[in-house]
């Protein structure tokens, strides 16, 4: 009889604490039941040996914003978009629908998700940027068709066909009428999060949303942000503003190998500010095909929209990690936790995802020291790729 344990061996195993160089893994199905230095670990007979090489084994990308990849949108063909970032060591993501999708788009391509979840297993759920953002922030803005006064009957119909779906609602809290549909969004999905994206609000403002729909997360940081004047050659304050200082806000942070969507002396003030724990890597991947401007000619990982303007980033979450490292000098474990862990709590998964744990599930990734993908491991079984 076949048996069940999967053994991990010469494996430089990534924990929330460090690095535990030449580490053993046990995996019993889907879950770890055991790891540690080699000679502290005993190993079942007749398991299934796999061999890392040395390679560092942390725990798989959890990529919370991601609107799709290499060509395949994570709304019109989530499947290829998930097999794709899955290739790149992403063993969860959030598929994302945007603000610029008219309602009956917005709605058909949260019904193609919601098809897609049972083949494209690494979809835990969807973060909808919008619709209820600022019209004036983010890519495309001359063409938001949610300019209009907040509605009702949309938006019932959205919350109602995303459900239990909607992991994350992006808001601006300055918007007119928000309150309605945030009461809906929480009535029909109590585990719903609030995230404060593509807005200027002020911190009163997000904070006047109260505790109950308090944002906790913000929507890629110092990117589509905006700060109300104050006059007198004053500094303005915002969304940024807000979440730097709330201890219990996670912050979305996109790091593209040139820095461009945040400078890289913004990076380490995000990490110092909110310290490693509340700082969530994302790739915000997109599928935008414009041309870029002459400044960003040489630039290879963004995507840009009809007129220019910086439309998300081509980049993965290795990729990502090795931004982040060469950006902020932080070191390997440092990285997984921003693209692994903290990405896991924000939004209530770290149970069962998220880090080197006894009893969660066995979602793996096998990186060098640069963050190229060797392995990728999904549900305790090796994935093979075409």
């Amino acid at each position: 009889m076949k048996s069940n344990f999967t053994v991990i061996e010469n494996a430089n195993l990534v924990l929330e604490t460090g690095i535990l160089w030449d580490g053993v893994m046990v995996i019993q199905n889907d879950r770890i039941v055991d790891f540690g230095a080699r000679s502290t670990v005993e190993i079942p007979s007749g398991v299934t040996r796999y061999d890392a090489h040395g390679a560092y084994v942390g725990p798989g990308f959890i990529d919370l914003h991601v609107h799709g990849g290499n060509g395949f949108s994570t709304c019109s063909e989530p499947v290829k978009a998930a097999d794709f970032f899955l290739r790149h060591g992403a063993t969860s993501i959030l598929a994302t629908p945007d603000y610029s999708m008219p309602l009956a788009t917005f709605l058909d391509s949260i019904r193609t998700i919601k098809a897609a979840i049972p083949t494209a297993k690494t979809i835990r759920g969807m973060y909808l940027e919008g619709p209820y953002m600022n019209p004036n922030y983010g890519c495309n803005a001359h063409i938001n068709p949610w300019r209009h006064p907040i509605d009702p009957a949309e938006f019932k119909q959205l919350v109602d066909e995303a459900g239990d779906l909607a992991t994350v609602w992006a808001i601006a809290p300055e918007r007119e009428g928000l309150l309605p549909f945030l009461k809906y969004a929480r009535q029909v999905n109590p585990n719903t999060l609030f995230a404060v994206g593509h807005s200027e609000a002020r911190p009163d403002q997000i904070r006047a949303l109260g505790t109950a729909f308090k944002p906790r997360l913000q929507t890629h940081s110092m990117n589509a942000t905006g700060r109300q004047p104050v006059g007198g050659g004053l500094r303005g304050y915002g969304p940024d503003e807000y979440a730097w200082q709330e201890p219990d806000v996670y912050t979305e942070m996109i790091s593209d190998s040139l820095a461009v969507h945040v400078h890289p002396d913004m990076q380490r003030l995000l990490l110092h500010t909110k310290g490693l724990h509340r700082v969530v890597l994302i790739t915000d991947s997109t599928v935008f095909a414009g041309s870029p401007p002459p400044q960003y000619a040489h630039v290879t990982d963004l995507n840009f929209d009809a007129h220019g303007g910086i439309a998300g980033s081509r980049i993965t979450m290795d990729q990502a990690c090795r931004n982040v490292m060469t950006h902020t000098n932080c070191g390997i474990a440092q990285a997984f936790i921003m693209a692994s862990l903290n990405p896991a709590r924000a939004i209530g998964i770290d149970r069962e995802r998220g880090s080197i744990e006894c009893g969660k599930i066995a979602d793996l990734v096998f990186v060098n020291d640069r963050f190229d993908v060797k392995d990728v491991m999904l549900g305790g079984k090796i994935c093979k790729f075409d």
